[in-house]
């Protein structure tokens, strides 16, 4: 199949329940750094338009802690085909992005210590592409590794230069 072939289509499968759960420690660990420096000034100054602040700052980390990981889970695809890696990511700001195998020139696994610890990884497809890697968050770590080896044997059997 051609990339004049290839359209923007919604991708089959979902990532990992348990990508929620990253996503909102990710959300709650950011929150607290922000609110963290707030409490100690409130606690040594206490002044009103300071308490404002930290109790805007509790129900914006709060709203934001309870809905954006819900959201992403709803939004976040992915789907690898012989001929394209299709992923749709984002939740206020949401991408879609296609990558045919033909361009796809690295395939790449990473963990962080959240994600270790959740069993998760992401999956990262680096294309010749200015708009930069595709990037699979999520992804049950067996999953990550299936599939990372699945592109890497398309790629190879792909002929093409990836450029």
């Amino acid at each position: 199949m051609s990339t004049d072939q290839l359209r923007l289509r919604a991708p089959r499968h979902r990532v990992s329940r348990k990508a929620v759960t990253l996503w909102t420690l990710h959300a709650v660990i950011g929150w607290a750094v922000l609110l963290a420096p707030q409490l100690v000034v409130l606690v040594f100054n206490r002044t009103p338009w300071q308490v404002g602040l930290v109790v805007a700052t509790l129900a914006a980390g709060t709203a934001h802690t309870l809905v954006m990981p819900r959201w992403r889970y709803r939004v976040h695809r992915w789907e690898a085909t012989p001929d394209a890696v299709y992923t749709l990511a984002g939740w206020l700001n949401q991408e879609w992005r296609i990558a045919p195998v033909s361009r796809i020139q690295t395939v790449d696994t990473k963990r962080g210590p959240l994600q270790q610890l959740l069993g998760l990884s992401t999956v990262t497809v680096t294309t010749a592409s200015a708009a930069g890697p595709v990037l699979i968050e999520g992804l049950d770590q067996d999953e990550a590794v299936r599939l990372a080896d699945e592109l890497t044997t398309t790629t190879q059997a792909t002929p093409g230069d990836a450029t």
